[in-house]
């Protein structure tokens, strides 16, 4: 038999990037132990995958969804309870905007401007190159 070529194959599967995704997914399940459909004849498993491809000696649409199948995940959904949450009472209710006014003075008690934040910045600097290379070191 003459080798195969993409031209033999393309009739089958229209769309050149799909065709090797799927030769490529069969040739990984020959490569598994896959029965094969045709004779192998001294051939690689990518060359068998598109002589089976060509041939049709295997579904184009099988493989393809083996494919897809085999690059799925399995997703969990996570499904409400069947029993409704139970309710808060009313004095454990959060009310909102209605939070003790009093806390929010040590917030602005801690401000800082701008050319204090600055410095503290500075100073906090380290004068010497870190000792992970990144110095500009020969690297010795």
């Amino acid at each position: 038999m003459a080798r195969v070529t993409v031209e033999d194959c393309v009739d089958k599967v229209s769309n050149r990037f799909e065709l090797v995704l799927i030769s490529a997914h069969r040739a990984r399940a020959i490569a598994n132990g896959s029965a094969l459909t045709v004779e192998p004849e001294n051939d690689k498993n990518p060359v068998l995958a598109l002589r089976e491809i060509a041939d049709q000696t295997v579904s184009a649409d099988d493989i393809r969804e083996s494919l897809i199948h085999s690059i799925q995940k399995n997703v969990e959904v996570d499904e409400p309870e069947a029993g409704s949450a139970p309710l808060l009472t009313t004095d454990r209710r959060p009310t909102l905007g209605r939070d003790d006014q009093s806390s929010d003075m040590i917030v602005d008690q801690i401000t800082m401007t701008e050319e204090q934040l600055l410095r503290a910045m500075e100073s906090m600097t380290p004068s010497e190159p870190s000792s992970n290379g990144a110095g500009g070191g020969n690297g010795r």
